[in-house]
């Protein structure tokens, strides 16, 4: 399942090392581990200089130099938290200072939060807000201007299959992130309609990543036993849809399937399957379930 667009499908490495070029870079949130790791190894292949942005400044630093050691290419490593207010700036202004020109950019970092929003840390929900919503817009934001005058830029922004269903009881404020990042890259990609610059929306099902862990889901709900995908697959396909244009990448024929189910009317169906796929054992139930 995709979204094509008309922009022209020129690969990311098209300049790189060309005879009087610049190499073309391209900055990767997330890009420590998963899916985010495997993206840049894509980039690297076809020769573009990397940004590497994560938390964990040693998984960065180790990430880099097997990248540098396997592609030969320049890899900067950026240890940022995007869930704190104003990160996303401070990173861009650290940036342009240092003469850094974003030909591609990759939203990749996110997280989810399990449980009845009454009952989640505050904290935490809005750190994940920040991260999956407000730190991907900033950094749209303040790559288009430079892309623009170039006429030539990419944007990878990378959502879930989750992003086409109505919504899960559990999982109400990730499931609405999600939606967000494929709802602004619809409509940025009209926007920039002829401008060279394209925006592509990864959204991958169930994938092999730390998500399980990270979002605090119960071991055993029905959602974690679906079959994943290996984030090397995930990233291979959104590569794919990034070079073409398309403005819609979904992954694997079981998240095909979740995202054509999740439009389909009545939508409240969808939703009563989201409860059940999220729905805790027993042992953990509690007055917010």
């Amino acid at each position: 399942m995709s979204e094509q667009g008309t922009s022209s499908a020129r690969e990311p490495g098209a300049a790189a090392g060309a005879e009087g070029q610049r190499r073309r870079m391209a900055l990767i949130t997330g890009g420590s581990g998963g899916i985010g790791l495997e993206l840049a190894r894509l980039f690297a292949a076809d020769g573009l200089s990397l940004i590497l942005v994560g938390r964990d400044r040693r998984r960065l630093e180790a990430a880099g130099a097997q990248l540098r050691a396997q592609y030969q290419v320049p890899v900067r490593c950026m240890s940022r938290d995007l869930s704190e207010s104003r990160a996303a700036f401070e990173l861009w202004a650290d940036l342009t200072a240092s003469g850094a020109d974003v030909d591609v950019l990759v939203n990749n970092a996110g997280v989810g939060l399990y449980g009845p929003v009454d009952t989640q840390d505050p904290d935490a929900l809005e750190r994940m807000v920040q991260l999956n919503v407000a730190a991907l817009t900033t950094l749209t934001r303040l790559a288009l201007p430079a892309m623009r005058r170039r006429g030539w830029g990419r944007i990878l922004n990378v959502a879930s299959v989750v992003a086409f269903q109505p919504a899960a009881p559990r999982m109400a404020a990730y499931y609405a992130s999600k939606a967000y990042v494929l709802s602004f890259s619809r409509g940025l990609s009209a926007e920039l309609k002829g401008s060279g610059v394209s925006i592509t929306v990864l959204a991958p099902g169930p994938t092999e990543t730390q998500f399980d862990d990270t979002s605090d889901a119960a071991a055993d709900v029905l959602y974690k036993r679906l079959p994943k995908m290996s984030p090397a697959a995930v990233a291979r396909a959104g590569y794919r849809g990034l070079i073409r244009g398309a403005k819609v990448v979904v992954p694997g024929f079981l998240a095909k399937v979740m995202a054509f189910a999740g439009e389909l009317p009545p939508r409240s169906i969808a939703l009563e399957v989201n409860r059940l796929l999220w729905k805790p054992p027993a042992s953990r139930r509690g007055s917010g379930s």
